[in-house]
């Protein structure tokens, strides 16, 4: 059985009312032609990577001697890595913190190599890092800094070391120090008015800089005294340094003129351990700013110690909070600075992109005890964002479960 379909005249079509009504999308503007632009393919993705590939920690603390410059408060703080320095003897206090700092930094990058100097002199510095950097090549070197021990640095951009006695503080040069370190580099200053030091090295790298571009004219000059500089290139290249000190990254823990805080809840490396164990000294934080009681009364500074699991086990509660906080860190850069900027100091290696996400942290709880943070690129303030209210109310959601 077939059906039968009718088919409506068109001459009847045009009496319905429906046909009278004007058609839609029949205005001018709906019929211009579009100019439409042609796709722009942005490339996120970051070509040239770099590796820190050495790990200098000089560790000038001369336990149980206050520098001469430093009024130290009772009680103090004296927590180094976590580490009482006065549970044990000095010299084997030392090392255990060294040993503890280089734990702490293996999380980040385990497959750096490590060179520790304790207490040294100038001489020990320079062997130091002209042994790293022969071994680096054109990779990374990090130079970390603590100078707990020592006067604050000078004004003529001097940090301290000490001579072969313990019997004076030797000054070291930023300039020495750069020479050494060459480039590229990057520097953690955890000590008081490390402003200073930041302000003296970029004047000092400018000055290395026109040292090594007139040492590189020499070098033609000498050697291809009849050729132009476009054949020198590859010449000269493996002769003096590619990378230019300007470039370096500097992390301070505290502007010109300001003391470290001496808190003693806190340990007297506030800066490092924002640096190298964040969950941890994030948590310890809010707890001591009393903003735990709405959430939990009953999570303590025993109960944050013992957190189970380690930073790269997603799985474990550790693990999860370190996933939050690099999460919430990355999120708050990627706002806040130039793509260039973010890509640098956050894609580019991932020893730096720890350190930068923890600087964050460090910038907003070392502003809670009257310090300034400073780095080299220069940031601009990020520590009042509104996600560091997510990541704090998130870490201790978990640990109310």
């Amino acid at each position: 059985m077939c059906d039968t379909f009718y088919v409506t005249p068109a001459s009847e079509l045009e009496k319905l009312e429906d046909w009278k009504k004007p058609l839609a999308f029949q205005a001018a503007h709906h019929h211009e032609n579009l100019n439409v632009p042609d796709s722009v393919e942005v490339e996120w993705r970051l070509r040239d990577r770099m590796k820190t590939v050495s790990v200098a920690l000089v560790m000038c603390l001369h336990i149980g001697v206050d520098p001469p410059d430093v009024v130290k408060s009772n009680p103090c703080s004296k927590l180094e890595c976590w580490i009482d320095p006065f549970s044990m003897t000095p010299r084997r206090a030392l090392e255990t913190i060294a040993a503890e700092l280089q734990r702490q930094y293996e999380r980040w990058q385990s497959k750096a190599r490590y060179k520790s100097s304790l207490d040294p002199t100038q001489e020990d510095i320079k062997k130091l890092c002209m042994t790293l950097r022969r071994n680096a090549r054109e990779e990374r070197i990090l130079f970390h800094y603590n100078g707990h021990g020592v006067p604050r640095p000078t004004a003529n951009g001097e940090i301290w070391v000490f001579n072969k006695n313990f019997t004076q503080y030797i000054p070291l040069s930023l300039y020495d120090l750069q020479k050494w370190m060459s480039s590229p580099s990057i520097y953690v200053f955890d000590c008081s008015h490390a402003g200073v030091v930041l302000n003296l090295f970029v004047k000092f790298a400018e000055q290395i800089d026109k040292e090594l571009e007139e040492a590189r004219r020499n070098i033609v000059q000498s050697t291809f005294p009849t050729s132009t500089s476009t054949h020198t290139t590859s010449q000269i290249a493996p002769l003096l340094p590619t990378s230019s000190p300007i470039h370096d990254i500097l992390l301070g823990a505290c502007s010109e003129n300001e003391l470290l805080p001496m808190n003693p809840e806190l340990p007297a490396d506030l800066f490092t351990s924002c640096l190298t164990t964040p969950i941890r000294i994030a948590l310890r934080w809010y707890v001591l700013q009393k903003n735990i009681s709405r959430l939990n009364p009953h999570i303590d500074q025993e109960m944050i110690d013992k957190i189970p699991g380690t930073v790269t086990d997603r799985k474990s509660m550790l693990g999860e909070l370190n996933w939050i906080f690099t999460a919430v860190t990355d999120t708050i850069a990627w706002n806040s600075l130039p793509k260039d900027t973010f890509q640098r100091l956050f894609r580019q290696d991932l020893l730096v992109a720890s350190l930068f996400r923890n600087f964050l942290l460090a910038e907003r709880i070392m502003r809670s005890y009257g310090c300034h943070v400073c780095s080299r690129p220069a940031l601009p303030p990020m520590f009042e964002h509104r996600l560091w209210l997510v990541n704090f109310d998130r870490f201790f959601f978990l640990l109310m479960r």
